[in-house]
């Protein structure tokens, strides 16, 4: 069995929640489990753009278009509903 991945909120009243690897962020994130907001989970609406400190794989073509359009020049933004879960991550509000 593999070790789960801890997905942490900082700087909210969230608790972190632990899900398998190898699985989409955004099936697994609610509005009564986590503080990120969701539109189209499809990344073309850029309402889940959020700060993400931990090791995952880098965006795919599409979403590193809507990316650079939406934050340029910040590494560590991705689209929430893009992003498959490798390993532990924090995930925080991007201002």
């Amino acid at each position: 069995m593999s070790e789960l991945c801890k997905i942490s909120f900082p700087g909210t009243n969230y608790p972190p929640i632990n899900l398998q690897p190898y699985q989409n962020l955004s099936e697994h994130l609610t509005i009564q489990n986590s503080p990120v907001l969701f539109g189209c989970r499809t990344g073309i609406c850029g309402t889940c753009l959020v700060e993400v400190i931990g090791e995952i794989s880098p965006p795919q073509l599409d979403e590193q278009e809507m990316l650079d359009t939406l934050a340029p020049n910040y590494p560590n933004i991705r689209l929430a509903c893009q992003i498959y879960i490798t390993g532990n991550l924090e995930i925080r509000e991007f201002k």
